[in-house]
């Protein structure tokens, strides 16, 4: 009985696992103008796009000189200027901005404690019930252009021969609600590793990363930025990343209750013909299935 109710109840278990997908595009999520970003400066502690929460930590020194960590989102499509002055624009050749539409986020995840590698700030608390699917990334401007060019603080990828080993990567890591790591997803930004230097590459489109891997119970990410070129403070290469249309599961409400009512009707309705079956085949009164 267990087996064949089952059987009969999978398509509706799998209706459970596909569920519903809600997209983060950062659509909603005002600016004041084209060209412009929000990164804290209200001092918020971050900002909420469709029922995610994206952290940032944002410091005023004055004189027009602040700081900030964690999640930004902007507008910017400046493909073009290189240095920290453009440090909120995505790259994405050739006419730069977000993926099909205007908004999108930018990260700023520095993440060594001296020579230590540790989480990074930057961390986004899924809405309750949701779990990760997939997500959208590229490289900011800053960062692209520094490894292309190298800067004052940052060697060009490849070295003057081309042929040195750099690489640029991203490790997304799901948490559970007890901040526990559920998984992690790789993906290099940038990788000349290559004994081809015709492979070497620095992302410079908007990239789909499957999420669906990360464990169950994936209620938030935080990310971990490495780089081959590394000094006495860290990292050289400028830690960035740019971020659009995250994908998350969303349960649909009710389906629970749907399939538990649907569970009980099949088993009331087998155990209803079971009866009258070996009512039929050993002699046993007649009975009028309803």
């Amino acid at each position: 009985m267990r087996m064949f109710a089952a059987l009969l109840l999978s398509p509706l278990l799998a209706g459970i696992c596909l569920g519903q997908n809600t997209m983060i595009d950062f659509e909603d999520n005002t600016l004041p103008g084209p060209g412009t970003a929000y990164y804290g400066q209200d001092n918020a502690g971050g900002f909420t796009s469709r029922g995610a929460f994206f952290n940032n930590s944002y410091t005023d020194f004055g004189g027009g000189f602040f700081a900030w960590e964690g999640f930004a989102y902007s507008n910017v499509v400046d493909t073009t200027t290189a240095g920290f002055t453009n440090q909120f624009a995505a790259y994405h050749l050739p006419t730069g901005g977000g993926d099909a539409s205007s908004n999108y986020a930018i990260a700023s995840n520095f993440n060594y404690a001296g020579s230590t590698v540790v989480p990074g700030f930057a961390r986004i608390t899924l809405a309750p019930g949701t779990s990760p699917v997939s997500v959208r990334l590229t490289n900011t401007t800053y960062t692209a252009l520094s490894m292309l060019q190298g800067d004052s603080f940052a060697k060009r990828f490849g070295g003057d021969t081309g042929n040195e080993p750099d690489f640029l990567l991203l490790v997304i890591q799901g948490r559970d609600a007890a901040n526990n790591l559920t998984g992690t997803i790789p993906f290099y930004l940038a990788d000349y590793r290559f004994s081809d230097n015709s492979l070497d590459y620095i992302i410079s489109q908007w990239t789909t990363v499957d999420l669906s891997g990360l464990g169950a119970g994936t209620s938030a990410l935080t990310f971990e930025l490495t780089s081959s070129d590394v000094g006495p403070f860290g990292m050289n290469t400028p830690a960035y990343f740019a971020m659009d249309n995250l994908v998350v599961a969303v349960p649909e409400p009710g389906t629970m209750a749907l399939v538990g009512s649907a569970a009980l009707g099949l088993i009331g309705w087998y155990g209803r013909r079971r009866w009258w079956y070996r009512a039929t085949l050993f002699g046993g009164p007649s009975a009028k299935l309803t």
